[in-house]
């Protein structure tokens, strides 16, 4: 049985500043999960930092992968692929969701937009009728 030779270490430097930068971008996403306060502001760490961090992960296992086996390995890209197309959907999904339970919740303190189908009444001021008070 043949052990597969060492990787070099012009491949495992970038490695591990790509895993340390993913890490960096994981801790940033989850200190801000924490930090803020309402959902909508929450969204944010996860959905674009957590990509960042799938990013260099993802690129770290091709460098790694490919200097190991001394030939291009692009399997990992396929998760890569996936992965983007699935969180902004998610993203999607979840604020519609939060924003459909705060519709449809009692009124509150909080400041919720209307539908996009909602259309205000006229302004009786800005048409230039007069306007009569009781």
């Amino acid at each position: 049985m043949m052990m597969p030779a060492g990787v070099s270490l012009w491949a495992e430097i970038p490695v591990a500043l790509l895993l340390i930068l993913s890490g960096i971008f994981t801790l940033t996403a989850a200190i801000g999960v924490v930090r803020f306060k309402t959902f909508f502001q929450r969204m944010h760490p996860p959905a674009l930092a957590f990509s960042f961090s799938a990013w260099c992960v993802t690129l770290a296992s091709i460098i790694y992968f490919s200097a190991q086996d001394a030939r291009l390995s692009l399997h990992a890209w396929l998760i890569i692929i996936f992965l983007s197309l699935t969180v902004p959907v998610t993203t999607i999904l979840l604020a519609r969701t939060e924003l459909f339970r705060r519709r449809n919740s009692p009124p509150g303190a909080d400041d919720i937009p209307p539908p996009l189908s909602y259309v205000p009444p006229p302004d009786r001021r800005e048409a230039g009728d007069p306007v009569q008070e009781d």
